[in-house]
């Protein structure tokens, strides 16, 4: 279950409110849906275009990483096997506009395909919240003018054009996982002491990564978890308020 608690201290730009803020919010929501679209696909030159230059990411079987050093890991790990996939479940953004900053909510499934060493295959099934810190890179945004043909949104209208919305940060909250027999019958045995060593929310994700060699990450933040759940959230209030977000723990 997830904290009864009003998990955020204030509000920001989240639905409705002006044209501008509108077509922002659907600019960085668009970005990341790239994640699901273009990772999963090998759309390695889309996938980068999502990111700014200095963008670090962090997953469990990755931990932090430079979204460069992430993307020849992937690319790794396919042409040894890994077949990792995404489903986007519904994505909101929090908007500040005077610091240019934003976080992405997107709510996904990992899906991770793998097979046991009696040969039997197995999906693990992980829910989860990705989190996109983003930045705008443009200060300056052009103002499409009344008559513009080429806004055709009225008067004083900004233009999303002007600038570049890209994600500085990606980091999870992790919300729960479990096994998914692929013949609908058979799963393998995870022993409890292997389940023990990982966090509630991403522990089956976790034994079944650990098992093609990775290091798993073992301080990212779940729902069961209050502290790093809370944590993630002044995390995302630092962000929006121009501050250091302190993801680095």
């Amino acid at each position: 279950m997830t904290t009864p608690k009003e998990a955020h201290s204030r509000q920001y730009s989240h639905i409705n409110g002006t044209p501008e803020d509108l077509l922002h919010r659907l600019a960085i929501s668009e970005l990341c849906k790239g994640w699901p679209v273009y990772r999963d696909a090998s759309e390695w030159m889309n996938f980068r275009s999502l990111f700014a230059q200095d963008a670090t990411v962090w997953t469990t079987w990755s931990g932090a990483r430079s979204v460069d050093d992430f993307i020849a890991i992937s690319k790794a790990g396919k042409a040894s096997g890994a077949f990792i996939q995404h489903r986007e479940c519904g994505t909101l953004v929090e908007l500040n506009r005077e610091m240019n900053r934003a976080v992405g909510k997107m709510k996904a499934t990992i899906t991770q395909r793998f097979v046991s060493p009696e040969g039997i295959e197995y999906d693990v099934d992980c829910d989860c919240r990705f989190l996109f810190f983003c930045t705008y890179v443009n200060e300056s945004p052009m103002m499409m003018m009344e008559g513009d043909s080429a806004s055709g949104t009225g008067a004083g209208v900004e233009d999303v054009s002007g600038g570049e919305w890209k994600a500085q940060y990606v980091k999870l909250i992790y919300e729960k996982d479990r096994l998914v027999p692929v013949d609908g019958v058979n799963v393998p045995k995870f022993e409890l002491e292997e389940l023990e060593k990982y966090p509630v929310g991403y522990r089956y994700l976790s034994v079944a990564q650990a098992s093609l060699g990775h290091e798993i990450d073992t301080k990212l933040a779940t729902v069961k978890d209050i502290g790093t759940f809370e944590r993630m959230y002044a995390c995302m209030e630092k962000w929006l308020d121009g501050e250091d977000p302190e993801l680095f723990w």
